[in-house]
């Protein structure tokens, strides 16, 4: 099959993460079933020419521009992927737009569906009842009609599934389905020489990255060989997390290293010895599942998706909202070097039995046949 997959925007770092990851997962494991499978994409970040391939995926990418200053990633355009999609989506099979409340995807999964192509849409949690500013307006333009026109919407918790139908209307195709990848993919643990507890994830509120340095600071003194690495892209706490780091006094024993790319993010995940999200109300976290599958514990909040497959496989530990309970949970793997031997075991047997990308790949094969 020809099959494309659109995603919102690529930056060398992979900024955006996850539903960017997704798509890349889902079309190395079609290319790898012997599919021929283009990431159509915005681009930002790249110097010179954009690229022809992106982390081994062939991409056609086109540069963003901001449609509505301001709006940050809602409002991003990108007008020549459009012109390109008009000229060479009838070539294709099937599309797979990993949709968001943006002016590239919308747009894209709508003109699409005009050219009578079928179409799926995953929304990665990002479509739900809003109060924001565009919502409404692109909810009546585009979202709506996307959806309802889509021969399939994946979605990846019941509490996705809900809010898209309260969007949406309750006569949509819709169908879970699992983010996934391929654990072989994934570096072995390789040595190091200090005890390391890494959060990777973008530095905004809803990830809590206040929450992982209070945590360092309380569990420092009683480590004093543990080193607290963080490593993401600031979108709206760097500035806190800076001074938090500052006023420590750790020094490099509490680190932020800003952004990186995926050879960066996966020796991070390769030096590291538990890692810790604790974010709130996380639909379905690729960075948990890519931690897993390096054989990392980790620790998650009960509002994260995939907190039941973590405590039901015993792969890390689950808390609740309350950010009293990060430290404590860390504690427990720092303190035991067995358990977090004993816990990184059976974080890889969780993604090799539950999260491999075999019977993902047949599922979206089926949707796209039209099945």
């Amino acid at each position: 099959m020809k099959i494309l997959q659109i995603a919102t925007v690529i930056t060398p770092e992979n900024a955006y993460g996850g539903p960017t990851t997704v798509a890349l997962n889902h079309c190395r494991g079609l290319i790898d079933a012997g599919h021929d499978v283009t990431l159509v994409a915005g681009a930002q970040g790249f110097e010179g020419a954009l690229p022809e391939t992106f982390q081994g995926v062939p991409v056609k990418l086109f540069p963003v521009v901001q449609a509505l200053p301001g709006a940050g990633f809602a409002g991003m355009a990108c007008p020549a992927m459009l012109n390109w999609l008009w000229h060479n989506a009838r070539t294709a099979d099937a599309v797979h737009v990993h949709l968001a409340r943006d002016f590239v995807t919308l747009p894209a999964a709508s003109l699409v569906q005009n050219l009578g192509v079928l179409t799926c849409v995953q929304t990665h949690g990002m479509i739900d009842p809003s109060d924001k500013l565009l919502a409404k307006p692109l909810d009546a333009a585009l979202t709506r009609r996307v959806l309802r026109a889509a021969h399939r919407v994946f979605h990846l918790t019941e509490v996705e599934r809900q809010g898209v139908l309260e969007v949406a209307g309750k006569d949509l195709r819709i169908e879970e389905l699992h983010n996934g990848l391929d654990a072989d993919s994934m570096p072995s643990p390789r040595p190091h020489d200090h005890v390391t507890v890494l959060y990777l994830a973008r530095l905004q509120a809803r990830k809590r990255p206040l929450v992982f340095v209070q945590a360092a600071r309380e569990l420092a003194p009683e480590f004093p060989d543990v080193r607290f690495r963080m490593v993401g892209p600031d979108e709206g706490q760097g500035d806190e997390v800076a001074r938090a780091i500052a006023e420590s006094g750790l020094g490099d024993r509490l680190v932020w290293d800003g952004p990186a790319d995926r050879a960066g993010c996966q020796d991070a995940m390769a030096t590291a010895d538990v890692y810790v999200l604790p974010s709130v109300d996380e639909p379905y976290p690729m960075s948990v599942l890519e931690a897993l599958a390096a054989r990392l514990p980790v620790v998650l909040t009960d509002t994260c998706g995939l907190a039941p497959a973590v405590e039901r496989g015993g792969a890390g530990t689950v808390t609740t909202n309350d950010p009293a309970e990060i430290a404590p949970a860390i504690r427990a793997y720092l303190a035991d070097e067995q358990l977090r031997s004993a816990t990184a075991e059976r974080a890889q047997r969780l993604i090799r039995e539950e999260f491999s990308m075999r019977p993902i790949v047949e599922q979206l094969l089926r949707a796209y046949q039209g099945s």
